[in-house]
């Protein structure tokens, strides 16, 4: 019979899985952006693109400190709209950070300790990001972008995730 921290335990594992699956999405979806993006934001992109890689890595290692398998990122993955330009591209980049901020939100909700304190800091890092991208803010970013993709459960979030950056 599993005890309540092994049920807290695993829905941070959940957690992390799914940050981690949006962070390899994330990283696909800055090299569709960098490969669009206008060259005066490209430094922008590139510095997102960084951020993205080393948050992957750095949720690949809680993954396994916590006994987890690091779900390995899809081959590709199917975009939300075209991105022939560079306007697409940023538009792109905003719509990743928000769909972070959803994800980082839930393990907020599923952490504890420093690894929350972590995840709350990655939210606050991603809806930065979104603002600089699209020129727009929300009250409380990954909480409004959730409710509109009705993915409010951690469990929910990994083939939102995967499926789409």
């Amino acid at each position: 019979m599993s005890t309540e921290s092994d049920e807290a335990k695993k829905a941070e594992l959940t957690a992390l899985q799914a940050a981690l699956a949006a962070e390899h999405a994330a990283v696909y979806g800055y090299g569709v952006v960098g490969g669009r993006i206008a060259a005066a934001r490209r430094s922008e992109a590139r510095a997102a693109w960084d951020a993205h890689r080393a948050g992957r890595d750095a949720l690949t290692r809680e993954v396994r400190d916590l006994g987890g398998l690091p779900v390995a990122a899809d081959a590709g993955y199917a975009l939300p709209f075209p991105v022939p330009d560079s306007a697409a591209a940023v538009r792109l980049a905003a719509r990743l950070e928000e769909r972070l901020a959803g994800v980082y939100a839930d393990l907020v909700r599923a952490a504890t300790g420093t690894r929350r304190g972590a995840a709350a800091g990655a939210l606050r890092e991603a809806a930065v990001r979104a603002v600089r991208w699209n020129g727009e803010s929300v009250a409380f970013p990954g909480l409004a972008e959730r409710a509109a993709e009705g993915t409010g459960a951690a469990g929910t979030a990994p083939s939102a995730a995967s499926a789409t950056p």
